[in-house]
């Protein structure tokens, strides 16, 4: 079954349009109860997440089935969903998916910044319009919450904690009363059936906002963990790459599922601050070393192998994207990388070939 829609000349299709396929399939297949709006039920949803390999349907999401069927869960009921995990952990990835599942639209979007305004979130004005008409519906600019709400669809916000707190507060009333008031116009607009939240927030970056009781309470919030071994890692590294380098037609590359690993294996002992084996204890870059990290550092190597190389990844085409990774702060993680490589590295069985890279690419 092709799950991706024909070559495109669009840099990265929207969910709906990338695995279109699969959720029309899903969707023929799907004789379950579903919710009111909703394009699949609540079972169907979750192996469109998950995967299905009999069924032909690919695994958007590497992890506890039970965390899935939690969010998707709470999505059928009056209550939003809120994502929260280290930077790296799919939280945007997997509320894309959840919107293209259960909506066929996961385009209502607001990125959440410190600057985000108010109207991002419940509306704003032509003011050509405004101006020249005064107060009317034609002048009136709907946010993605607001044409979520008046068609029955999931609204995302992302980064929700970078949001400042008043504005943060202008869901409250959306997600009690699932109504937004327009004095202006003395009208509101009441949310279809179907209508939904997802927002996704971490706590790991400067600039967290951190959310009103309130505002909390009406969020069901899931954790969306690191990945739980090397090999879970190292599959999803592995299966996000392949599908990058398929969207950005790079030149066919042999992705050596060793290079993978080492990858993964720096970063997960760089992060925990141990080595895997439990033996040697590690000083932990600033860096978040993330999943999300990881798959950008092995897609470039591929491209460098694809484009300069011979066609194969190898130690010389991930270690200085590694470095770029581990060391952002030059004092503190040079000495950090700098330890790694002679205490680790360099005495680790079989991995002569990158610490001899990682020399040659500093």
């Amino acid at each position: 079954m092709t799950t991706a829609v024909a070559s495109s000349p669009v840099l990265r299709a929207h969910a709906e349009d990338q695995f279109v396929a699969e959720l029309v399939a899903l969707a023929k297949a799907d004789d379950r109860p579903r919710p009111p709006g909703w394009r699949l039920s609540p079972h169907a949803v979750v192996t469109y997440l998950l995967g299905d390999v009999e069924a032909g349907i690919t695994p958007k999401y590497i992890g506890p089935r039970r965390l899935i069927e939690v969010a998707v869960a709470t999505l059928a009921t009056d209550r939003a969903l809120l994502l929260i995990g280290v930077p790296g952990t799919a939280k945007t990835w997997v509320s894309e998916h959840l919107a293209a599942a259960i909506s066929g639209d996961s385009t209502l979007l607001v990125q959440g910044t410190a600057g985000t305004p108010e109207e991002a979130i419940r509306y704003g004005w032509n003011y050509a319009r405004l101006l020249a008409e005064g107060p009317s519906p034609a002048a009136l600019v709907p946010s993605p919450v607001m044409r979520a709400m008046q068609i029955g669809a999931i609204a995302r916000i992302e980064e929700l904690t970078r949001i400042p707190s008043d504005i943060q507060d202008t869901l409250i009333t959306i997600l009690s009363e699932k109504t937004m008031p327009i004095p202006e116009l003395g009208q509101e607009v009441q949310a279809v059936k179907g209508f939904n939240i997802i927002a996704t927030a971490n706590d790991r970056d400067r600039g967290v906002n951190e959310l009103s009781a309130a505002l909390r309470r009406r969020f069901n919030t899931v954790v969306l963990p690191v990945p739980a071994s090397v090999e879970e890692e190292v599959d999803i590294v592995s299966q996000r790459v392949n599908a990058l380098g398929r969207a950005l037609e790079l030149p066919e590359v042999s992705a050596a599922t060793e290079e993978i690993r080492r990858v993964v294996t720096i970063f997960r002992e760089l992060r925990d601050g141990v080595t895997i084996d439990g033996r040697t204890k590690l000083k932990t870059p600033s860096g978040t070393l993330s999943t999300a990290e990881a798959i950008s550092v092995v897609t470039n190597g591929m491209a460098l192998a694809a484009h300069f190389g011979d066609g194969v990844l190898r130690a010389s085409d991930v270690a200085a994207g590694i470095r770029g990774a581990v060391v952002r702060d030059s004092e503190s993680d040079e000495v950090i990388w700098e330890e790694y490589l002679e205490a680790v590295v360099r005495e680790r069985e079989g991995w002569q070939d990158f610490y001899r890279a990682a020399r040659e690419a500093e």
